[in-house]
């Protein structure tokens, strides 16, 4: 009679711990359709970034004359150094190592020096709208000049409970959250995916902005294309701070409770 007794105890307790374990699965699940019913739903307008003071830029002038574009391209090669009186430093893929960029570094006037043509404001500019600006100025030097103007220096941060935590380099300047996530090879289970932070300068001041993976609303959200210079963070559950409390109270209640079926058994 007690063995039988205990044998219950014990398919009791373990029953416990599995639908425990189910009734988290729910919050594992991201893009539920939660107060948004519809089967589709609007994206969050794509980010377009504007240089800023310390921004490292590559340009790239071309014409039909290439012996005269040589001189508007010292970076061309690969060598050298950042321009525009300073140096920078970026990483050449995620954050593990740093390398020498060559390229334009913008100065805290949001200023760039170009061979020949001089100072040039590029703060406050889409690289876009910096591109029809070198071409107005290089028409007397270049005929017909093409300038290609890009980041450098867009990176992401990803912190907290993911598999890959890093700075990331991203070469098309535009990023939605979700590819972060991807990048970084997605939450670790004791992540909590209600609530990812955003932090993000605007204007000289931090903004905090939160993401609930688990919504479809995140797509439409100011937050779901991210910023240069962004930084996630996924912040841990309860559940972990937690885990570790409840394997050391589990285990050795099972242990117990096994070793005294097995005893109660052998009389």
């Amino acid at each position: 009679m007690i063995k039988y007794a205990f044998e219950k105890l014990f398919i009791l307790c373990v029953l416990v711990i599995f639908f425990s374990a189910c009734g988290n699965e729910k919050k594992l699940v991201y893009f539920q359709k939660g107060n948004n019913l519809q089967d589709s739903i609007s994206i969050a307008e794509a980010y377009i970034p504007k240089i800023q003071a310390g921004d490292i830029l590559s340009i790239y002038v071309s014409s039909i004359t290439p012996e005269a574009s040589i001189y508007f391209n010292p970076y061309s090669s690969g060598g050298g150094s950042t321009s525009s009186g300073g140096s920078g430093n970026g990483n050449s893929s995620t954050g593990a190592g740093q390398s020498s960029v060559p390229g334009y570094l913008v100065d805290r006037s949001g200023k760039i020096e170009v061979p020949v043509i001089g100072v040039v404001k590029a703060g406050g500019l889409t690289t876009s709208q910096l591109a029809d600006t070198l071409k107005v100025l290089l028409k007397p030097y270049l005929t017909n000049p093409i300038v290609s103007v890009r980041f450098l220096n867009f990176k992401i941060l990803v912190l907290g409970e993911v598999a890959r935590p890093d700075v990331y380099n991203i070469p098309n300047e535009m990023i939605s959250l979700t590819d972060a996530i991807g990048m970084a090879g997605d939450l670790t289970v004791t992540g909590r995916r209600d609530s990812i932070q955003i932090i993000r300068e605007v204007n000289g001041k931090k903004e905090f902005g939160y993401v609930n993976l688990g919504d479809r609303a995140l797509f439409s959200s100011p937050y779901y294309y991210l910023h240069a210079h962004d930084i996630v963070y996924v912040k841990p559950s309860k559940y972990k701070a937690q885990r570790n409390d409840r394997f050391l109270t589990y285990i050795p209640v099972g242990i117990s409770l096994l070793s005294l079926i097995i005893l109660i058994s052998r009389k």
